[in-house]
């Protein structure tokens, strides 16, 4: 029994090309085809593949935000990311987001055809020249979530509102405390975190997701 597979492309060459390098030999039959992030989730609401091929740069919705509907969504598909982008970034949001499988469009048929049946069979599938890089990014994460989670609740407001650019005079106003004790905190936040300047604390903020840019 062939395995059902959707492919969500916004060039036409590409999902052409996928298709006949998947179905050559039978075992894979492409059941349907998306042009954009809102084709696919419209499809999605009628047509459920057991694979769905998904891009990250589309228009009318990107992959990474069709993969958080499909998540929210609960919608039972194996979801396997087939991109250009070995950035680290891209990878890391779909892992956290709950993709399936994670693979560069420069990789062979016979490698994407292990990562649609790993998939299938309930396992992920990330690059393997990812990985390292991958494995490297959440080590380090968790290192930044110890500091994290070694602030106080009082430390991590300042933090944020530090990192939304206010002054210690401002943050004093709005958390109503005096400005010495913002200065307080904000010595304490800098020895938790180990950085040097608000610039710097500031940064270690939104890449740690405290605040969106």
């Amino acid at each position: 029994m062939s395995i059902k597979v959707m492919i969500a492309d916004d060039h036409i060459m590409i999902r052409e090309g996928i298709r006949q390098l998947l179905e050559f030999d039978g075992d894979i039959e492409i059941i349907a085809e998306a042009n954009d992030g809102e084709e696919c989730l419209s499809i999605l609401e009628n047509t459920i593949p057991q694979v769905l091929l998904l891009d990250i740069n589309m228009p009318n919705k990107n992959g990474i935000e069709v993969l958080k509907e499909i998540r929210n969504k609960k919608i039972p598909v194996k979801v396997l990311i087939l991109t250009v982008h070995n950035e680290i970034d891209y990878l890391v949001k779909a892992v956290d987001i709950g993709v399936d499988g994670y693979l560069l469009k420069n990789s062979g048929s016979a490698e994407l055809k292990k990562a649609i049946n790993a998939v299938i069979n309930d396992e992920s599938y990330i690059q393997p020249d990812l990985i390292p890089l991958l494995n490297s990014r959440l080590i380090a994460r968790s290192d930044s979530q110890e500091k994290i989670d070694a602030l106080t609740k009082r430390e991590l407001e300042v933090l944020i509102l530090v990192a939304r650019g206010m002054f210690n005079k401002e943050i004093g106003e709005a958390m109503n405390i005096s400005e010495r004790t913002v200065k307080n905190h904000i010595s304490s936040i800098f020895k938790k975190i180990d950085v040097a300047d608000r610039t710097q604390a500031a940064v270690f903020a939104i890449k740690n997701n405290l605040v969106e840019i």
